[in-house]
Parts: C-alpha cells; sequence; structure tokens
C-alpha cells in the first residue's frame, strides 16, 4: 500500500480529475468533513478553501502560487476600488489588476508562441527559457526544467473569474469581499477551477453567506448530473476519441476523405461529451456542497444560426466575452460596420483564449466570419419560408461548426488542410463501410450520441424528472447499474479533459 505523504504528493503522471478513482476518495473525504462543519460559516469556508487549494496542487503542482498571486492582487485591489473616489486611481488599480492577470497569463500561454512568430517574421531566433524556473533554481536549489514553459491547468479561466471581479467592482456593480478566505474560495472553489464554467462573482459570493440548503430532490438532481456527465465523457468522448478520432486526426494522409469525416463529426460530438460532461460533474458536486454553478451548455448542435450556437455552447466564456470585450469595444451601437469588426476582435480574441496558436486563431476568425455573414444574409432568409429556413439553419449551422473543429483538433494547418482536401478530392465512400464494420461501437456511439442530444428539451427533462422522482431503491440501483458500466470503460483511467489545456 502506498504511502499517505505519497498519495498527497502532485504526481504529473496521474491526473487529479473527475475519472480517477484518487479524485473521488478526495470528494468523499471533503463530503464528510463538510457534513461536519457546515453550519459554522467561517469552519465551512475555510475547510473548502484548504480544500480547493490542495486540489490544485494535486491538479497543477507547486504552480498554485499563480492562483494565490492572482486571488490576493484582486482582493486588495477590490478593496482599494471600494475606498478610491477619484477616477485615476481607481482606473490605476484597474490596470494594475489587468496587468497582473494577463501579464501571468500571457507569460505562461503565449510567450512562447510570440517568440516563434517573432522568429517565422523577421528570421531570428530567441533561445527561450522558463525565466520563473530559472529563478526558483537559483534562489532555492530546486531543479525545474527551464527549457520548457508549463501552461499552469486552468489559468484562462481562474483569470478571466478574477478579472471580471476587478471589473464589476470597478464598475460599481458589486461591493467588495472583505473577508480574505471567503474570496479565496470564491476564487478558487475546485469543481469549476481547472475548465470551468467560469463564475461571475455576483452569481457565486451571495451563496457564501446563505445557511447551507440541500434537500432529498436536490441531492438526486446532482447525483442524475454527475452520472450525466461521467457517461458523457468515459462511455462517449473517451471511446470515441481512443477508437476513431486521435488515429485519423494525427495521421490524416492514411485515410480516405469519408473516414476522415466520419472523424470530424466524431471529434463533434467528442469535445460536446468531454466539454459539457466537465461541466456537469462539477455542477453536480458543487450542489452537493450547497453551491449553485451557472449552466455552460444548452444543446448546442441543435442551433439554427452561428449567433444561436455561442448562446448554447460554453455560455459562460460567450457571456463573458459578451459583456468584457464586445459590449466595451462598442457592440452594435455604433453602426453596422463598426458591429462587424467588433464581432471580428470578439471572435478571434476568443479563439486566441483557447490556446497560443494560430490555428486557434484562425478557429476564432472562422466563427467571427460566420456570425458577420449570418447577420449580413438574414434580411434575405427571412424571404423565405421559415420551416425551410429552419432545416437549413440546423443543417448548415452544425456543418459549419464541424468544419470549424478541423482546425481546432488537427495537429497542425498542414494536417488540416490535407483532411479538408481529401475530404473533396478522396471521398471513397466503399472504405466508410469498412471501417463502421471493423469499428462498429465508435460509430454506434456517435449516432446514438447526437440522437440523444438532439432529442426534444421535454423527453430529457421527463427522463431526469423520473429519476429524481422515483423510489429510492430504483434511483439507488439504476445509480449502481451506471457505475458497473463506467467502470468497464474507465480501465484506462480515463483520457485527460480537452479543455484542461487551456
Amino acid at each position: 500500500m502506498e504511502p499517505l505523504y505519497e498519495i498527497l504528493k502532485y504526481d504529473p503522471g496521474e491526473p487529479f480529475m473527475f475519472t480517477s478513482y484518487l479524485f473521488w476518495g478526495f470528494y468523499g473525504f471533503v463530503l464528510l468533513v463538510h457534513s461536519l462543519v457546515y453550519r459554522n460559516r467561517f469552519f465551512r469556508s475555510g475547510f473548502l478553501f484548504l480544500s480547493s487549494l490542495f486540489f490544485y496542487y494535486k491538479a497543477g503542482g507547486y504552480y498554485f502560487f499563480i492562483l494565490l498571486i492572482s486571488t490576493l492582487t484582486d482582493y486588495f485591489i477590490g478593496l482599494g476600488l471600494e475606498k478610491s473616489s477619484k477616477r485615476w486611481k481607481r482606473r490605476f488599480l484597474l490596470i494594475v489588476s489587468l496587468v497582473v492577470n494577463l501579464g501571468m497569463l500571457g507569460y505562461f500561454k503565449y510567450s512562447w508562441f510570440a517568440v516563434g512568430l517573432w522568429a517565422d517574421i523577421f528570421g531570428k531566433n530567441v533561445e527561450m527559457k522558463d525565466w520563473l524556473a530559472v529563478l526558483a533554481n537559483n534562489l532555492f536549489g530546486s531543479s525545474f526544467e527551464i527549457g520548457d514553459l508549463v501552461l499552469p491547468v486552468g489559468i484562462s479561466f481562474f483569470t478571466f473569474q478574477t478579472i471580471s471581479y476587478t471589473i464589476d467592482v470597478y464598475r460599481r456593480q458589486l461591493s467588495p469581499v472583505r473577508n480574505i478566505v471567503d474570496f479565496g474560495f470564491y476564487v478558487s472553489f475546485f469543481p469549476q477551477l481547472v475548465a470551468g464554467p467560469i463564475v461571475r462573482a455576483r452569481e457565486f459570493i451571495p451563496q457564501l453567506y446563505r445557511s447551507f440548503n440541500l434537500t432529498e430532490k436536490q441531492a438526486w438532481h446532482a447525483v442524475f448530473l454527475i452520472l450525466s456527465g461521467l457517461v458523457k465523457k468515459l462511455i462517449f468522448s473517451d471511446y470515441i476519441a481512443l477508437n476513431l478520432t486521435d488515429r485519423i486526426f494525427e495521421n490524416p494522409y492514411l485515410y480516405s476523405g469519408g473516414e476522415i469525416l466520419t472523424a470530424v463529426y466524431g471529434y463533434t460530438l467528442q469535445i460536446y461529451c468531454d466539454f459539457s460532461g466537465y461541466t456537469d460533474v462539477a455542477i453536480g458536486l458543487a450542489l452537493l456542497l450547497g453551491f449553485r454553478l451557472p449552466i455552460n451548455f444548452n444543446s448546442p448542435y441543435s442551433a439554427r444560426t452561428l449567433s444561436d450556437f455561442w448562446r448554447r455552447w460554453h455560455i459562460s466564456l460567450s457571456s463573458w466575452l459578451r459583456d468584457y470585450l464586445y459590449i466595451p469595444l462598442g457592440g452594435n451601437r455604433k453602426g453596422r460596420w463598426r458591429m462587424n469588426v467588433n464581432v471580428m476582435i470578439t471572435m478571434t480574441l476568443g479563439g486566441l483564449w483557447h490556446g497560443a496558436s494560430v490555428r486557434f486563431v484562425l478557429w476564432g476568425i472562422w466563427h467571427g466570419l460566420g456570425i458577420v455573414i449570418d447577420k449580413l444574409l438574414k434580411p434575405v432568409t427571412e424571404r423565405f419560408p421559415k420551416w425551410l429556413m429552419a432545416w437549413l439553419g440546423y443543417f448548415m449551422t452544425f456543418h459549419f461548426v464541424a468544419i470549424g473543429w478541423i482546425l481546432f483538433r488537427a495537429a497542425d494547418l498542414e494536417s488540416a488542410r490535407t483532411m479538408v482536401v481529401r475530404i473533396f478530392t478522396v471521398f471513397r465512400p466503399d472504405l466508410v463501410w469498412k471501417a463502421i464494420e471493423v469499428n462498429c461501437i465508435a460509430f454506434v456511439l456517435i449516432v446514438m450520441g447526437f440522437v440523444l442530444h438532439w432529442l426534444p428539451d421535454s423527453i430529457k427533462e421527463n427522463f431526469r424528472g423520473w429519476f429524481i422522482s422515483a423510489p429510492w431503491p430504483v434511483k439507488v440501483a439504476f445509480t449502481a447499474l451506471v457505475g458497473v458500466l463506467l467502470l468497464q470503460f474507465n480501465v484506462a483511467g480515463g483520457e485527460p479533459y480537452i479543455y484542461f489545456r487551456f
């Protein structure tokens, strides 16, 4: 049996995520202690704050100090904004917050990218080192790798979260949090820390001061969300990835266009199940602890337009970009031309948020152009029968998004180009049927996944209601059955969540 101190140490080879057995041992311990301290608000917040810091240490190692810097910076700036009445002082404090948070994000996520672009444009190579690792090695005698820069897990999420807090306080839409433990708990709350949803302080902070309240129905609703999230991740996303999409996306020149297209459809379902599955589990875990997190997905592939898609996909990021970027740029208040420019800027930066690569920038531009074209064509499309445009809207939006996923997932631009070219020039439908015969389960899961996704909301709600209202022996038996099924699919410990990279 492994010593306790070995279990508590950060292990980069064993990701600490919802699909690991170690995480569920940790969460069981959190629930147990929470059941003892939940009546005392101070002990409850303090315990969950420390638990969240431990979770982040296990998930990201020593980079948890980045989380602490961001927390302390925005905590004290929030207090300073409340005390400052002069406009220039308030602006200065806001700028400090943006410089610290975006500076850390830029250093860890985009510095290698920027240096690479510089070398490509000017032909001058720059020796890159992780200067923080160099400093730590010199000061503390540590042995961090200095030739590579590790992206702290979840930095894009908690950075945007703390920035939104500071901006809301600056706008006087929110009073600052005066207790450092409460603020630290808000920033680091572990269910949604490393992959969202991005939680606004005005939605979460008031919950800290309410008495813990969890009804039996809410508890079973949480269980339902956790089960559905794990099913999406382990049964749909991971199986499709390991048995279809990873193989084809990594070596597209070995496959026909028809096979590549099946991988594109597979990845379209995979990334939804992976990310929305994480969100479902996060919301369920938080609910069992008495906290409500916002919905982050709403059947996005049922959208009729790209704008509608972004109201349904990664809702917390879409609304963040709208409120803190698109609207401050002018939104749609300064004419159609300026509105289109604002859309392009917002979507391009939204693409860059996902990763330091030209592929992600082009993916953002792709969606920006789609939204602009959709708005320009609206006066024309409104003249056609609504039923026709509804079906065309579903079809066109889905495939526009699916094509965009090629840029998002491909290993590089050349691979993305190869995939698109082969889809249109080397389709070979006969090879598709052979691929289906060889890997029948993956294709059945793809079809099943899309069918479930496109079911009417009323059917989904009725099934969830049935589970929550069923006699407890039925719920326990159903939970056990799903648990056994998940164990069968989780033989390899699960693949890392896709959005852990962002």
